[in-house]
């Protein structure tokens, strides 16, 4: 996969994860719906702290984005 395609899948990925709104679900459904959320969150904090040491590994520094 090329560079493009990686940064094009990560942007959708950060596209799909800001329309989450866990504040509009009801009591019910975040219940049922907890553990896949669980889930998911722990795997994505694994791959993002993955992705984050490999690029401190080399040196460089991740930082937040400074607003116009």
């Amino acid at each position: 996969m090329s560079t493009n395609e990686v940064m094009a899948r990560l942007e959708a990925a950060v596209s799909a994860l800001g329309d989450v709104d866990v504040s509009a679900w009801s009591e019910t459904t975040l219940n049922e719906q907890l553990g896949e959320l669980s889930a998911a969150l722990v795997a994505l904090d694994s791959v993002l702290s993955r992705v984050a040491g490999e690029v401190r590994a080399r040196g460089l520094r991740i930082e937040e984005p400074v607003s116009a």
